[in-house]
């Protein structure tokens, strides 16, 4: 029997947030597609959803990145985050513009605290990672506000809304840290 070596433990820390983190930029790049193919250029709030859609490429191109640089797994479920990521975006932008940003509201809030979870975690273990996490939560926390801003609340069935998609965020994260 051989042994096989290990990654020290800081590392398979920060392979699993890496793959997470790649997931869930690439989620959130799915369903701003899914809300601009219904929503299109002109719908209230495009402007925002286009901006917001800019930067979580921006996030997901920098998680590619680190998975290329650091040999990290992605996580194997992408393929199904693309499909619900897509549906989720189209199905909340066909309910309306304020369905549109409370989809936004609720993931922004559920990642802020994701990312700061993180943070914490991480601790200085990893300084290019803890930065990247802490310059995106911020940026998160700008869609988080500004969907709230642009009427998140006034979404029909709003609290049923936003509680529900927090519940899938937060499952998409604890299955997409391992698989």
């Amino acid at each position: 029997m051989t042994d096989t070596p290990t990654k020290p433990a800081s590392s398979r820390q920060s392979e699993r947030m890496i793959r997470v983190d790649q997931a869930g930029e690439y989620g959130a790049v799915r369903i701003y597609a899914g809300q601009m193919a219904v929503m299109g250029n002109r719908a209230p709030h495009a402007g925002e959803v286009a901006h917001m859609a800019e930067q979580e490429a921006e996030h997901r191109a920098r998680f590619d990145a680190m998975i290329a640089e650091r040999g990290v797994r992605p996580t194997l479920l992408q393929p199904v985050w693309s499909v619900a990521g897509y549906a989720l975006g189209a199905a909340t932008a066909l309910i309306g513009p304020e369905a549109a940003m409370a989809c936004t509201a609720a993931i922004e809030t559920e990642i802020d605290k994701h990312y700061t979870d993180q943070i914490e975690e991480l601790g200085d273990e990893d300084p290019e990672l803890g930065g990247v996490i802490r310059q995106f939560r911020d940026e998160e926390r700008e869609h988080r506000d500004a969907a709230f801003a642009a009427g998140a609340e006034k979404a029909p069935a709003y609290p049923l809304l936003y509680h529900a998609i927090r519940f899938g965020c937060r499952a998409a994260i604890k299955l997409s840290e391992r698989i």
